[in-house]
């Protein structure tokens, strides 16, 4: 059988992983049509866009990508084509695995993480529903909030930008039910809902209460909660004491990255963004746009994504192959990027492409 799958390279070292992730999968044995689509600065520049047409409808045709990082703007310049795509195709569970693999460098090589940020993908502060300073609507909107509202916002009219941030009973119940369902078919033991019901009430209380509601539906799955200040705490001190966490989105995208710093970075952070029958896959890291055209970038968290999407098409046997794989280069140490050596400054570090060679070799 073969699989119809976009893959999008991106920009700055995006081109470099794709290539090298799409070899990895293609060495599994198993068949992908892969439809190559460009998105990004440098697709901008050519065609006035950051995300052609062509990709979308390459994406909802295929119903499944792998795609390399992508550059977003800080404070000006386009909106993250990640979230976009992830709220033009309801792909709602942000699925970001945090495992250690032997052999990477990280303060936690003795305890056994492994750890699943479930992170909810369209709602919170990350819709994007945000009114800028000095606006006219923005205006509009201070002045109907401290009309309606017994809170008031204190500082001044013309000089505060106001995000809101939405959270629904619906949102809360696919992810957290996507969690306890994830938890089932993986053998997780528990699961721990994240929020700050305590000062956000109406939100994060929200979210709290349809987690309790659902987690009496899985009674053979532990179920907990915790604040999400006292979650940072708790996963840096005693983090093996974690299976699946679930999380709002701006949480969500703040704790992936922490504990992706459990395991070695985000280097080794793969990631999955679900849908109801679509699915985009990629690296938590950002497309490192200094090291562009250098092969100097680690392959691993692409690659990943690569076992995650096999995965996601049920290919478990030839998933299992790739993670082995990329574990066993890993533990050798040999041919690895240099920011897996010991020494950054190590010279026998390998290229981008070389390391993928050897997880190629590795499945021989």
């Amino acid at each position: 059988m073969a699989y119809d799958v976009t893959l999008i390279t991106g920009d700055g070292v995006g081109p470099e992983l794709a290539e090298a992730a799409r070899r990895c999968v293609d060495a599994t044995g198993i068949k992908i049509n892969w439809d190559i689509q460009e998105a990004g600065i440098d697709v901008m520049q050519r065609t006035g866009t950051p995300l052609p047409e062509s990709l979308m409808e390459s994406v909802k045709r295929t119903r499944c990508a792998l795609k390399a990082p992508i550059t977003t703007p800080v404070g000006t310049g386009f909106r993250s084509i990640n979230v976009y795509l992830r709220q033009a195709l309801g792909l709602y569970a942000c699925v970001r695995p945090c495992k250690y693999y032997p052999g990477v460098r990280s303060f936690f090589e003795s305890v056994p993480v492994d750890i699943i940020i479930m992170r909810e993908n369209t709602e919170d502060l990350y819709a994007g529903i945000e009114f800028q300073q000095g606006s006219e609507k923005c205006a509009e909107l201070f002045d109907f909030i401290n009309n309606l509202s017994e809170k008031k916002i204190t500082s001044g009219r013309e000089e505060t930008g106001i995000s809101i941030k939405p959270i629904s009973k619906s949102g809360t119940d696919r992810i957290i039910r996507y969690s306890f369902e994830y938890a089932k078919k993986y053998g997780r033991k528990k699961v721990t809902a994240v929020h700050k019901a305590n000062i956000m009430k109406y939100t994060d209380g929200l979210w709290l209460k349809t987690c309790q509601e659902v987690a009496q539906e899985y009674p053979e799955i532990e179920f907990e909660d915790r604040i999400v200040d006292n979650m940072c705490m708790q996963l840096v001190q005693k983090p093996e004491l974690y299976d699946v966490i679930c999380l709002p989105n701006l949480y969500g995208d703040i704790l992936s990255d922490l504990a992706a710093g459990l395991v070695g970075g985000l280097g080794v952070a793969p990631g999955a963004n679900i849908g109801n029958g679509s699915a985009v896959f990629e690296a938590t890291h950002g497309s490192a746009p200094k090291y562009k055209g250098q092969n100097k970038v680690n392959p691993t968290a692409l690659i990943l994504s690569g076992v995650l999407m096999l995965r996601y098409l049920n290919e478990d046997a030839a998933a299992d192959k790739l993670e082995n794989a990329v574990a066993t280069v890993i533990r050798e140490g040999k041919n690895v990027t240099y920011d897996m050596k010991p020494d950054r400054n190590d010279p026998s570090a390998v290229g981008t492409q070389e390391m993928a060679d050897a997880i190629c070799n590795a499945m021989n």
